[in-house]
């Protein structure tokens, strides 16, 4: 399949451009969703970027008002979501763009869900029915990464720094009105983080088709998101400029998370306290920990992994054979075999545990965990005992 027959119009879940070249889209699709102002939430690094001196200069001109906001870490904070309502109310803006990474896109959406309320991020995390609809602002979403997704959900994902932990803030408008996935965004992306951003695609796909929550539709998507990955990051690693890799990807991105609602399960579940207390990046701690899980979740996936086996055509079409090739991929795109590698270790493990018990992700890991077991998957992670 050519560069030019990856492109195309969908709508799944939301209206989506993809294809080399869609961001010149942007200011239109702007004014289709009834901006003349809108708000570009995006991360510093990215902020210096060309790109988005690309989009700016586009935007304007239209003729739209357009500005930037980049105070986002790579784990986004109450703080930042805080600080980018002020900056929005500030300038006036009638709409937001979603530009970079999983953690701009969680930020912009936090940001749109608190621009029409009084109150403090926290104070709406299990109350969003309560909230106006029409309050939340309108959210275009431009991922520059493959491997959240985050651009065809309804959540974000926000860490709470007073007490050290990350929330799931969720309102059915924060799934973004228009999307534009453009794989030329992504082909100035490290190699590493590359493959970290791919692995949390697959870890989204793998977990969401282990789940036992029965949704059949999703499950098919997670399949065909696997193979994409095998099929396409370790091209997308090793050749930067390989479009149609990084093409491949960034839709695998979107099907990871469209796939996601059957459910996650324990690789997030530790991911999520362990990027909330060491600040690490969330992709990368689903990669490392992805064997561990698998290994742990055996007696109740091993049915299903043997055909997902079959379905990648892997030499071996079993359990053993499926891990063995999660192996060989980390190993090939340069991901860690354990955590202590990225400078975790012991000294929190029953607080790990015990945040990964209460994780929500952990509802629907094919096997319940207790905390002390989830400190005991943590373990063997940080030493590599698999």
């Amino acid at each position: 399949m050519s560069d030019t027959e990856l492109a195309g119009n969908w709508n799944f879940p939301t209206s989506i451009t993809a294809g080399a070249g869609s961001i010149l889209e942007l200011a239109q699709c702007c004014i289709d969703q009834g901006m003349r102002s809108p708000l570009i939430v995006t991360d510093p690094g990215l902020a210096a970027l060309p790109m988005i001196d690309a989009a700016l200069n586009q935007c304007r001109d239209a003729g739209l008002l357009i500005d930037v906001f980049s105070k986002v870490k790579s784990n986004p904070s109450g703080e930042n979501v805080a600080d980018g309502v002020v900056a929005y109310r500030a300038g006036g803006h009638d709409g937001l763009i979603a530009f970079g990474g999983g953690s701009a896109i969680d930020a912009c959406k936090a940001i749109a869900l608190m621009v029409g309320q009084s109150g403090v991020l926290w104070d709406y995390e299990d109350s969003w029915q309560e909230l106006d609809p029409d309050s939340v602002a309108t959210l275009i979403a431009v991922p520059t990464t493959a491997g959240t997704g985050s651009e065809v959900g309804r959540a974000a994902l926000v860490t709470d720094e007073q007490r050290r932990v990350k929330k799931i803030v969720f309102h059915p408008k924060l799934l973004p009105s228009k999307v534009i996935l453009d794989p030329e965004l992504t082909r100035g992306l490290p190699a590493s983080i590359t493959a970290a951003t791919g692995m949390d695609a697959l870890s989204h796909n793998l977990e969401a088709f282990c789940s036992p929550v029965y949704h059949p539709m999703a499950e098919g998507v997670a399949v065909e998101g696997i193979r994409l990955v095998k099929e396409y990051l370790p091209r997308a690693v090793a050749d930067g400029d390989d479009m149609t890799a990084r093409m491949q990807m960034i839709v695998a991105s979107s099907m990871g998370a469209t796939a996601f609602q059957k459910g996650l399960g324990a690789m997030h579940a530790l991911a999520h306290p362990l990027g909330a207390l060491y600040d690490a990046h969330h992709g990368l701690l689903n990669a490392i920990l992805m064997p561990y899980v698998l290994v742990a979740n055996r007696e109740e996936i091993e049915g299903r992994i043997q055909r997902l086996a079959r379905y990648l055509d892997l030499p071996q079409a079993s359990f053993g054979g499926f891990l063995a090739w999660v192996l060989s991929l980390r190993e090939e795109v340069g991901i860690p075999h354990n955590l202590h590698a990225i400078g975790i270790d012991l000294e929190q493990q029953i607080l790990v545990g015990e945040m990964a018990a209460e994780d929500p992700t952990a509802q629907t890991n094919p096997v319940s965990f207790t905390a002390g077991q989830y400190s005991e998957l943590f373990c063997q992670a940080v030493s590599g005992e698999l």
